[in-house]
């Protein structure tokens, strides 16, 4: 089975495709544009992307198997993939630590100004006075859109913080109570729930009108595109944090930045509604120039950890797709 892999990949992937008896092509670095020739060329059954993007021009003849070596599957065209019989997986929760980490690390960053303490001792400024005013995170409610592997990881380490949890998700959308014994235990946080309370709120603005953080982790679709509008900044306390490392798009950008500007809000984003296609490039984007805005460059799944596993988990749904035709993580029904 001949596989191409059009982004970077783990080391210990590509052997264990190769274990497999596959034919590996690895293309790191090919475009949008080149990708549906490559596929034609190598007769490819399976491409494996993470940030690539897959239009329908690349749903060519020889295509079986598309693996996105992530979460979301937003740069994949599922509906012509399913209308070409081809089958679309991902590896969801397999990032779910590393996106929750650095989640936190935006936080402590934003209520401590961490990155502003090390811009002012580079540039020879000793600034004791302005930056020993932190409100702290201890007791602040913590407001999580999203219930997913994500979520429920940042609801672990902000528990250990002693930050109060409330969530919104479109499953518990309308409830509005604590959560059940069932749903702790679905969402990984039974010991998370006898260090604070974890409730459900029934709509995103009334998570934001509880919370003092907001914390995005929402795939995203046509429901949530905007999702977060300014209504549901409105909700929020001036001085609050908002933190998204989903997708930009779930924001709206316009509202972001006008609550930033006029209602400081402390805002920190690993994603943006308009991101380079290249690993490096120029950006540009007018909220982060905003006081009270940190930017990170969608780094969130990206530590060694949680690429080694999603490594094992697409070599792992490439396995059972040979010896099944089926694939695990399916996100479409495929024609064949």
């Amino acid at each position: 089975m001949r596989v191409l892999i059009a982004n970077k990949f783990e080391r210990s992937g590509i052997d264990g495709l190769a274990a497999l008896g596959c034919d590996v092509t690895f293309q790191p670095d090919i475009t949008e544009a080149a990708l549906p020739a490559a596929l034609t060329d190598l007769g490819a059954s399976v491409l494996i992307v993470r940030s690539t993007k897959v239009t329908a021009s690349a749903i060519v003849p020889s295509l079986k198997l598309i693996v996105r070596a992530g979460a979301g599957v937003n740069t994949i065209d599922v509906a012509a993939a399913t209308a070409g019989g081809v089958i679309v997986a991902n590896c969801p929760g397999k990032n779910a630590i590393a996106v929750a980490e650095l989640t936190m690390g935006l936080i402590l960053s934003l209520d401590r100004r961490i990155p502003d303490n090390v811009a002012d001792l580079r540039a020879g400024k000793w600034n004791k006075k302005e930056y020993s005013k932190a409100r702290g995170l201890y007791g602040r409610t913590i407001g999580l859109l999203g219930a997913g592997p994500i979520a429920s990881e940042v609801a672990r380490r902000a528990a250990a913080f002693g930050m109060p949890v409330v969530m919104w998700s479109r499953r518990f959308n309308g409830l509005d109570r604590p959560c059940t014994d069932a749903e702790l235990t679905d969402l990984g946080l039974e010991i998370a729930a006898r260090q604070v309370s974890i409730a459900i709120a029934p709509s995103p603005a009334e998570v934001a009108a509880r919370a003092s953080v907001l914390s995005i982790h929402l795939a995203l679709a046509p429901d949530t595109k905007r999702l977060v509008n300014a209504d549901v900044l409105s909700r929020l306390a001036p001085g609050s944090i908002v933190v998204n490392t989903a997708r930009g798009e779930v924001v709206d950008p316009e509202a972001l930045r006008a609550a930033a500007r006029e209602r400081q809000l402390r805002v920190g984003l690993d994603v943006f509604a308009i991101e380079p296609a290249a690993s490096t490039a120029a950006f540009e984007d007018p909220i982060v120039h905003e006081p009270g805005v940190y930017g990170t460059h969608h780094i969130g799944a990206s530590t060694d950890q949680a690429q080694e596993a999603i490594a094992i988990e697409t070599v792992r749904i490439v396995k059972s797709f040979m010896a099944t035709g089926t694939a695990p993580n399916a996100v479409n029904q495929s024609r064949s």
